[in-house]
């Protein structure tokens, strides 16, 4: 009887190595995080790391078969929404 091998960890990206991954520049990536339109991401300590399975769903929420298929989930571009994920509005500016 073999032993069963435990899934491996999950992987970790960097920023530069996240956007090849998705086929976007780095500073691309960076937009999506600042105007958070892009994947799950995980702040270790200063630094920003990626999964590979997040990177992934994030990837496949803009799968589509024709023009004509709305899918099931949006990417939007990497500029600033009206209204975030969250449903919050953007606060810009000014102390409360």
């Amino acid at each position: 009887m073999s032993a069963a091998r435990p899934d491996p960890p999950p992987r970790y990206l960097r920023t530069p190595e996240a956007a090849r991954f998705l086929g976007l520049s780095g500073r691309t990536l960076e937009k999506h995080r600042t105007y958070g339109t892009g994947p799950v991401y995980r702040k270790l300590g200063g630094r920003i790391v990626y999964a590979l399975d997040d990177l992934q769903a994030w990837a496949d929420r803009g799968t589509r078969q024709s023009t004509s298929d709305p899918g099931h989930g949006v990417v939007h571009p990497a500029k600033r929404q009206a209204t975030p994920a969250g449903g919050m509005p953007v606060r810009r500016g000014g102390a409360s």
